[in-house]
């Protein structure tokens, strides 16, 4: 039996992805309601920016698959290296595509993201209650500076 040191540790969620009929009036929808800027958006999908955080709306495709559908939470972890292996051992159904995506066994849809790769921050005091050191490699922190969002530099 592994202990629990060995396994990737899970540290927040990076984003949700939620399927529409529509992007145009999902956008409409979810404005009514919110105040957000759209990180990007194209034919099947859109990115509604909160933050470090996001949500991504796509294209609702057909029943006839709905075994592999877009729906699904990306979930940050410390070290993805491992989450592959894990995974299968634990009876996960890996999911072709250009991520680390599986299906639990009801059938929800888990993207693994590690923490270094992506905007996503928790705060240092938040980061050090967790017992994690971690830093963010040259695109991730890019892509906060580029949004106002660099960490300060130290005093």
């Amino acid at each position: 039996r592994m202990t629990e040191t060995t396994k990737p540790r899970l540290i927040g969620i990076n984003h949700v992805a939620i399927e529409v009929g529509d992007i145009e009036q999902a956008l409409e929808w979810y404005g009514q309601l919110f105040s957000f800027t759209l990180r990007g958006k194209g034919e099947r999908n859109a990115f509604i920016d909160m933050g470090d955080q996001f949500i991504n709306m796509t294209l609702a495709t057909g029943p006839e698959e709905r075994p592999t559908e877009a729906r699904h939470i990306g979930l940050v972890v410390d070290d993805r290296s491992r989450i592959i292996e894990l995974a299968k051992t634990a009876g996960a159904r890996m999911v072709e595509g250009p991520f680390l995506d599986f299906l639990d066994p009801w059938g929800n849809r888990l993207e693994i993201i590690e923490y270094g790769n992506i905007q996503f921050t928790k705060a240092p005091h938040i980061l050090r209650g967790m017992g994690l050191a971690l830093e963010k490699n040259e695109k991730a922190k890019r892509e906060l500076a580029d949004k106002g969002m660099a960490e300060e530099p130290a005093r």
